[in-house]
């Protein structure tokens, strides 16, 4: 390390806060790549007498230098707390795991008894849970007491991970007579979906001693969501519930409507912006007059929730009183309806609990209204049809296993055929699978990429399926990889055109053709994140690219993870 590496390191280090058994690095931009790099720190956590917290937050930390800073902690039995969040920037994601694997091996061997472990903001993706599940299932898990997560890019994958790590910590913990008691867990931002939430609701409900959960963000719809509301009945002692951002439905918002009225501790309920809806919002009213006396927080925000069930809301918190507050901005309550909610809350002496209803979306038409519930309807049926597609395939499975079996000689019924025009018109995983090993062929024979128009819509139809889950992801690559090779590598295709249009269907870019953007952008900021790696993407893109992803914008900052991901590599360009 040069001189001024050092005395830079050692100004850094000056600044370093000491008290009441913790350590502090937070936020001091250590760029920690080798031993050497870490000597100081090393040299701070050995000459630290009972070390129970280590922060190391907002600094970024390597493969070598993680080996020997775990070397000290394995001489720190007394650590408790493990404040970890945002240390690994600028790493790729190859190097997470063994960094994890060090430093949660050390905190085995040290014989600690952690009650606080945070690696939120570290873009760890699915296999960085691997790098700390053998510390969550050891002993020095077993008096976990909160486990923070967020924004780490989890996905299915890394959900199930969890889940199964957390399950058996309860099961070892439980047989030595102290069953793991979690009592906060945060992993918001992470696309956990249906099947990541459905595994951990059932670690949850195993453990049943969560007094907080904060799932915000996850892309979890109906499904997921009734399988954390039946969890979350059996964990009694639970004061905050966040599943911000999520998609309820009336199904889910039915469910967990129903638990509701089993808990009597609630303090914050955030569904904000989860399409809870008027069946939905009536369903929580009903829960709200059963109970729920220590309520302190309800965020309803953005729900499609229309006037009569958010006044039916408003009258169910009349004995509430220690509501401090009560979201119900950006529904469609109309200027009538919001006078009418004012006045509800003013007869009840509360109005000052009422939130801002600026972005009231005004009362629907009868005719909107009849198109909402058509689109409900057919929201639910496509998520049910998914549901029984993942049950059809087992069942065909254990049916052809039984056929083989008792009676060789009959068939059972194919898979109806999927063609690229089907595909491309109903995107799903299972179709692009089904198209076979040369979907990457056909697809891309079948684009006109003469078409910038057909390009964009067809990158956007493969991308919108993408998963975490490795055939799904080296379909959709190999399949991005043909069409844009063919695309970009004609003389005639027009890349200016094409990256253009790309950001106004991602909704980066205002046009003044109406246009309705992509609904999530995570696949699409994945599988970009894939296509500029490759030669045949223009460098010549990358700026623009970057500088439209870079801006602030709601659809992008709730795939921050995809976002993060593609920002680094357009850096690394």
């Amino acid at each position: 390390m040069a001189s001024e590496d050092i005395a830079k390191l050692a100004e850094s280090l000056a600044k370093t806060k000491v008290g009441g058994g913790q350590l502090s690095f937070k936020g001091q931009g250590l760029k920690l790549n080798t031993a050497e790099d870490a000597e100081e720190v090393i040299k701070q956590i050995e000459e630290f007498d009972g070390l129970e917290a280590l922060r190391l937050e907002g600094n970024t930390v390597g493969v070598e230098a993680a080996k020997v800073i775990a070397k000290a902690l394995e001489k720190k039995p007394e650590l408790k707390r493990c404040h970890w969040s945002d240390m690994f920037t600028g790493r790729l994601r190859s190097e997470i795991p063994p960094a994890l694997i060090s430093l949660g091996d050390a905190l085995i061997t040290a014989g600690a008894q952690l009650v606080e472990l945070d690696l939120s903001d570290n873009a760890f993706g699915p296999d960085g849970v691997r790098g700390f599940e053998a510390l969550l299932k050891s002993p020095a898990c077993y008096t976990l007491q909160e486990l923070k997560l967020n924004n780490c890019g989890m996905g299915i994958g890394g959900g199930k991970i969890l889940a199964a790590a957390l399950k058996e910590c309860h099961r070892k913990s439980s047989a030595q007579g102290k069953p793991l008691a979690l009592k906060i867990f945060v992993a918001g931002r992470n696309r956990l979906e249906n099947d990541g939430a459905t595994a951990l609701a059932e670690a949850f409900g195993i453990i049943g001693t969560l007094e907080e959960v904060h799932m915000p963000q996850n892309g979890i719809n109906h499904p997921g969501i009734t399988a954390l509301a039946q969890a979350f009945a059996i964990n009694s002692l639970l004061k905050v519930i966040n599943l911000n951002d999520n998609t309820f439905t009336e199904k889910g918002a039915v469910a967990m409507a129903e638990t509701l009225k089993a808990l009597r501790q609630v303090e914050v309920i955030n569904f904000g912006d989860c399409l809870v809806r008027s069946k939905g919002a009536l369903a929580i009213a009903d829960a709200l007059k059963e109970g729920l006396h220590k309520l302190k927080e309800l965020n309803l925000s953005f729900c499609e929730i229309k006037r009569d069930a958010a006044l039916s809301v408003a009258e169910a918190i009349e004995d509430k009183v220690e509501l401090e507050k009560l979201d119900l901005n950006g529904n469609c309550l109309g200027e009538e309806g919001c006078e009418q909610l004012q006045e509800i809350l003013e007869g009840f002496n509360m109005a000052t609990v009422l939130g801002s209803l600026s972005d009231d979306e005004g009362e629907e038409e009868e005719e909107e209204e009849e198109e909402e519930e058509e689109e409900e309807e057919e929201e639910e049926e496509e998520e049910e049809e998914e549901e029984q597609l993942k049950e059809r395939g087992q069942g065909e499975q254990d049916s052809m296993t039984a056929k083989i079996i008792g009676a060789q000689d009959s068939t059972p019924a194919p898979s109806p055929p999927v063609d690229v025009a089907t595909f491309l018109a109903f995107p799903s995983p299972e179709k692009l699978l089904r198209l076979g090993p040369k979907c990457s062929v056909l697809i891309a024979q079948q684009t006109d990429t003469s078409d910038v128009e057909k390009v964009v819509t067809a990158l956007l139809r493969i991308s919108s399926v993408f998963k975490d889950e490795a055939p799904v992801k080296t379909a959709v690559h190999e399949t991005t990889d043909a069409l844009m090779k063919k695309a970009f590598s004609s003389a005639t295709f027009n890349s200016d055109a094409f990256i253009t249009r790309l950001l106004i269907h991602m909704g980066l870019l205002k046009s003044e053709e109406k246009i309705k953007a992509v609904p999530s952008l995570y696949g699409i900021l994945m599988t970009l994140n894939h296509m500029v790696q490759q030669d045949y993407f223009p460098k010549s893109l990358a700026p623009v690219l970057s500088a439209f992803v870079t801006k602030p914008n709601r659809a992008l900052d709730s795939c921050s993870f995809a976002r993060h991901m593609l920002l680094q590599t357009l850096h690394q360009l």
